[in-house]
């Protein structure tokens, strides 16, 4: 890897070096001005995957505006919370912000609804999990290059993306917590990700990067939404100690103002934490190499214990007023049953499935593989394609669909 002309700044012994990267399942030319960390990055804000989250999304709210996330949009400040903490830290801000712009290129629409639905509808066929379905668009599905199918990025990335919150396998080559979906044992086959280890650093503040961004800007969507009120967060930790800091500076602010200063602050507090806890472990620990972080045996990139005690009431009240909210169980029960009566649909008639398509159905061999085939292809829509293919084919009404969003 001698001939990168430029590589991603970083300082600590322990980042990931892309001039020691372990390469691509398919060999290819170093580039003369973009380190490989750099050319992963770039393939996959190019890739159609990236391009359809912009009308994928996770929380189901009723709005009347455009200021909503999506998960392109949420994915862009996942990546900005990487840079930040990587940069910090020392780490290769490219590898890190790589595999936070594709950790959810995988989702399939209507956001953790969706992933419920196909889950239950590929248990017999291998299962589904959106990181696999990710890892899987950036090595197959994705079809644009000459020389092979998916995006050819490098062993880091990879890593970072298929086990970012943790190993998946024991030492001993067992499943940690539930079988491999399909999908991931597939390709782990042939490219060896070691899913027994824990990821680089770069990945581990990727996975936290996404903690950070959903905390922060799911309470932003759900004072946006009206399903609760700045008053409620007035009883919450963290967040009721930023709005009284900001009263205190700012008496009579504006409430948009006001708002937006106290959630910045909420930001500030949990970026700050992550970095004062990365410091401090990664001192104690004083792993000589990249390497070394996979081996520690811990996540060495997370929250104080206090911190997550306290992110864990929020949390908690996101969920009883925010992701349980009446309107949104009813949503959700909508969804569910646009993604069921379309999984079934192709199933029974795959023969309309898009003519790019068909050639993964003739080469299919069995109903796993056709299912796995019609499960790329579903999971792959987005919310607004998924509503309207269901009109389309089964004569539903897409107008009851209208007065939600889903945001994330």
């Amino acid at each position: 890897m001698s001939g990168i002309a430029h590589t991603a700044p970083f300082t600590a012994r322990f980042a990931a070096d892309p001039g020691r990267s372990r390469g691509r399942l398919y060999p290819e030319r170093i580039s003369t001005f973009r380190s490989p960390f750099q050319r992963d990055r770039d393939r996959i804000i190019h890739a159609s995957a990236f391009r359809r989250l912009k009308h994928k999304t996770q929380v189901f709210i009723e709005h009347e505006g455009d200021y909503y996330r999506t998960r392109l949009t949420h994915s862009i400040e996942v990546a900005q919370v990487a840079r930040t903490l990587a940069a910090a830290l020392g780490l290769n801000t490219d590898l890190a912000e790589a595999i936070a712009l594709s950790h959810d290129l995988g989702h399939t629409p209507f956001g953790h609804t969706g992933e419920e639905a196909m889950a239950e509808l590929m248990a017999p066929h291998g299962g589904f999990d959106h990181n696999a379905q990710a890892l899987r668009i950036v090595t197959r599905l994705e079809r644009h290059y000459a020389e092979f199918d998916g995006l050819n990025l490098t062993w880091e990335t990879l890593e970072g993306l298929a086990k970012h919150n943790g190993p998946l396998l024991t030492l001993e080559g067992a499943p940690r917590k539930r079988p491999l979906p399909v999908a991931l044992a597939e390709y782990n086959a042939r490219h060896d990700l070691h899913l027994h280890t824990h990821a680089s650093a770069e990945a581990q503040v990727a996975a936290i990067a996404d903690d950070v961004a959903y905390n922060h800007h799911d309470l932003h969507d759900g004072l946006r939404s009206g399903l609760f009120t700045e008053a409620d967060l007035m009883a919450l930790p963290i967040t009721a100690p930023a709005f009284a800091e900001v009263d205190a500076l700012y008496p009579g602010l504006e409430p948009m103002r006001r708002r937006h200063e106290a959630l910045r602050r909420v930001f500030g507090v949990m970026v700050a934490d992550v970095i004062a806890v990365a410091r401090h472990r990664l001192g104690a620990a004083e792993p000589a190499d990249a390497d070394t972080v996979r081996h520690l045996g811990v996540t060495i990139i997370r929250f104080s214990d206090k911190l997550f005690r306290e992110l864990k009431v929020i949390r908690q009240f996101l969920f009883d007023r925010m992701y349980r909210a009446p309107k949104v169980v009813a949503m959700r029960a909508e969804v569910t049953e646009v993604v069921r009566d379309l999984f079934g649909f192709y199933m029974a008639a795959p023969e309309r499935l898009p003519p790019e398509w068909r050639e993964d159905v003739a080469g299919a061999g069995d109903e796993a593989g056709l299912a796995r085939v019609v499960c790329d292809y579903v999971a792959g829509m987005t919310d607004r394609f998924a509503l309207q293919e269901h009109a389309r084919l089964l004569g539903s009404d897409v107008a009851r669909f209208t007065r939600y969003i889903v945001s994330g």
